[in-house]
C-alpha cells in the first residue's frame, strides 16, 4: 500500500504525551500507527472509546500497530485519565490544537443545545512511511474499534 500514489503524506510532527515522552510521527517502528482524536478526558463517550482501544490493545500489538489517543486536555488530565482506565498506550496532549488542526478535526458541534467548537471524534491509520491509509470522521463509538482492528489486520 505504501507505494500507492493516492496516499497522502502526513507532515511529521512532535507532541508531548504521557509518561514524559514525546511523540514523533516519522521513524516509528510500527507497521502502522493509529491516532484517535477524542473530545475530552473523563466524559462518557471518550471513556468508552479509550476502554475499547485498551481492551483490543493486544490485538493491535499482534498486528504490529501502535495506538495513541489525542485530545486538547492537559498532560496532567491525561496522566490521571490513563491511570484511572489503566490504558496501555500513551495519550497525546494538544492544548494548542496544533495536531488537531493538522488533521482538520476541529469542528463546530451542537452540545446541550449550544453551538461549540470542539474535536470531531476521528481516527487515522498512518503507515510506517508516514502515509495516511485510512480515516474515519464523525466516529460512533459502539463498533468503531472493531472496524479499525479489521482494517489494520488486512494491511500488508
Amino acid at each position: 500500500m505504501a507505494d500507492s500514489p493516492s496516499l497522502v503524506s502526513i507532515a511529521d510532527f512532535q507532541a508531548a504525551m504521557t509518561s514524559g515522552k514525546t511523540f514523533q510521527l516519522l521513524g516509528r517502528p510500527a507497521k502502522a500507527t493509529v491516532l484517535f482524536f477524542y473530545p475530552k478526558d473523563n466524559t462518557p463517550g471518550c471513556t468508552t472509546e479509550n476502554m475499547a482501544f485498551r481492551d483490543a490493545y493486544e490485538k493491535f500489538q499482534a498486528a504490529g500497530v501502535e495506538i495513541y489517543g489525542i485530545s486538547r486536555d492537559s498532560l496532567r488530565s491525561h496522566e490521571s485519565f490513563k491511570a484511572k482506565l489503566e490504558l496501555p498506550f500513551e495519550l497525546i496532549s494538544d492544548p494548542e490544537e496544533k495536531v488537531c488542526l493538522l488533521f482538520n478535526v476541529m469542528k463546530m458541534k451542537q452540545m446541550y443545545g449550544k453551538t461549540v467548537r470542539g474535536v470531531e471524534r476521528s481516527t487515522f491509520v498512518i503507515d510506517a512511511d508516514g502515509k495516511l491509509v485510512k480515516e474515519w470522521r464523525g466516529v460512533k463509538v459502539a463498533t468503531h474499534v472493531e472496524e479499525v482492528l479489521e482494517f489494520v489486520a488486512r494491511l500488508n
